[in-house]
């Protein structure tokens, strides 16, 4: 998800200095009441809990909740019960850059969990990678995420991967032969994505017709919309955030559009259909697992996710609970808890059965796994196909 590069710099300078800078995060915590610290491992949650892409952040912290919780109930690690402290970022980088420098310098975490958004998470790693504490994201897929060194690690796919899986499925499936592209010039998260689109689908014999941008918080996207009905297209990659992909949806429609709409994990959200409605029946997009998948490891969690907090896991819960259950595999693993070995343990994972597929962790610190394609059908995603890395 996206990538904000102006923050990047004073965010470099925060990691070298670790200067606790005013802010209005807030902090909850899970796992362990015990007041022990010889008997507790404490790591920290950094998530999106409010502001535009709440969804993301709730969803990530709950499956970390129910994570959490099955590990100390099956005895925790290393005979200590886990203990999360969440922080509130708001959507912010800067915020972001505070929370996970409280929890390095104060809380005294030994790991990290988060962020979602590559903006976010590219804003936290450096700080991270300069106290050589562990982070691992559960749905950054901006590329750069890991770059910044070798305490950072994923357990999502990469946008190079997603670009290329809804490419083939335009051409392969869906048999699109033109596409449209309707960007967020803003959003990395979003730019990335539709180039990787771009170039694997014009490898494919592909054509894309025309590529318009816009810009998060836009609402008004009929401009965009009517110079891509003139070149009549397919397809229509969209690759941004619900909060804006709902309403182009809904005024390509009011202009008669009929094309499919196409996108990645971005779209995962109950927000998505709520903001869209029945314009968006028809459409796809990539996600790192499906409900509809009946293997028991998927169901046992879905039913646990169920009986804890109510409804069906999205997406977001689902890697949420991933990155806990990889972390709390890695520590087990580990020669001893101290970071250093933990990171060791972490760059190790090897065929992990995840919620969202088997976890194997590359060496640029990626995981490696396949993604699903979702249908918007009947106001809800339906299962359409699963695309394997090469």
């Amino acid at each position: 998800m996206k990538f904000h590069s102006s923050f990047f710099t004073s965010v470099l300078l925060a990691a070298g200095t670790l200067v606790l800078a005013p802010g209005c995060n807030k902090s909850t915590q899970t796992g362990s009441t015990a007041t022990d610290p010889a008997n507790e491992i404490v790591i920290g949650e950094v998530g999106s809990l409010t502001g535009n892409e709440a969804t993301f952040g709730t969803s990530t912290r709950d499956g970390i909740r129910l994570a959490i919780e099955q590990i100390n109930q099956s005895g925790g690690i290393q005979n200590k019960k886990l203990r999360v402290v969440t922080m509130d970022n708001q959507g912010k980088p800067e915020e972001a850059a505070t929370a996970v420098t409280k929890l390095i310098t104060q809380d005294r975490v030994i790991a990290i969990l988060g962020e979602v958004a590559s903006s976010r998470s590219l804003a936290m790693a450096p700080i991270a990678q300069t106290n050589k504490v562990p982070m691992v994201t559960p749905s950054s897929t901006n590329p750069k995420v890991t770059q910044v060194g070798d305490y950072i690690f994923r357990v999502c796919f990469i946008d190079p991967f997603q670009g290329s899986v809804m490419a083939k499925f335009a051409h392969g499936t869906l048999k699109v032969k033109k596409a449209a592209i309707l960007r967020d010039v803003k959003n990395d998260y979003s730019v990335g994505l539709a180039n990787f689109f771009t170039e694997t689908f014009k490898k494919l014999g592909g054509e894309v017709v025309v590529d318009q941008s816009y810009s998060a918080g836009d609402v008004d996207f009929k401009s965009q919309l009517t110079s891509i009905k003139t070149k009549e297209p397919e397809a229509i990659f969209v690759p941004g955030y619900y909060t804006e992909v709902g309403l182009i949806a809904r005024q390509a429609r009011e202009l008669g559009i009929k094309a499919p709409l196409l996108g990645g994990d971005g779209w995962d959200s109950a927000k998505l259909t709520e903001i869209g409605g029945k314009a968006l029946e028809g459409s796809y997009f990539s996600n790192h697992y499906s409900p509809d998948d009946t293997s028991e490891h998927v169901q046992k969690f879905i039913a646990a996710y169920k009986a804890k907090f109510g409804g069906v896991p999205d997406g977001l819960a689902a890697m949420g609970y991933d990155a806990a259950m990889v972390l709390a595999d890695a520590m087990k693993r580990a020669k001893t808890l101290e970071k250093d070995d933990i990171r060791e343990a972490l760059a190790n994972t090897k065929d992990f059965q995840g919620v969202t597929g088997r976890i194997t962790i590359d060496h640029d610190r990626n995981a490696v796994k396949p993604a699903v394609v979702l249908e918007v059908k009947s106001g809800g995603f339906a299962y359409k196909e699963t695309i394997n890395p090469s």
